[in-house]
């Protein structure tokens, strides 16, 4: 039972410090960055469709999302490798 409850422990430490990839991440992953809501979550998902962000600064390309949501996320925040866009 400790086994499992440091594992848990371990899980969730990494994942709350852990940057949010937004050409990767999930709904929920993008949840977890302060001013992100359901809404904005599914307006960077719907843009990234057609998208890829090449840095984190074009987060400002998606509505609602702007400079100071970018300053106050901007440690918890990544730009890898496109997955999502079309080519």
């Amino acid at each position: 039972m400790r086994l499992l409850v440091l594992a848990t422990a371990i899980l969730s430490a990494t994942f709350l410090f852990a940057a949010v990839d937004i050409n990767n991440a999930s709904k929920e992953e993008l949840m977890t960055l302060k001013g992100l809501g359901e809404k904005k979550a599914d307006a960077v998902l719907t843009y990234r469709k057609e998208n890829c962000f090449k840095n984190i600064e074009e987060l400002s390309e998606v509505k609602g999302l702007g400079p100071k949501f970018i300053e106050n996320n901007k440690k918890e925040l990544q730009a890898g490798k496109c997955q999502t866009a079309k080519k």
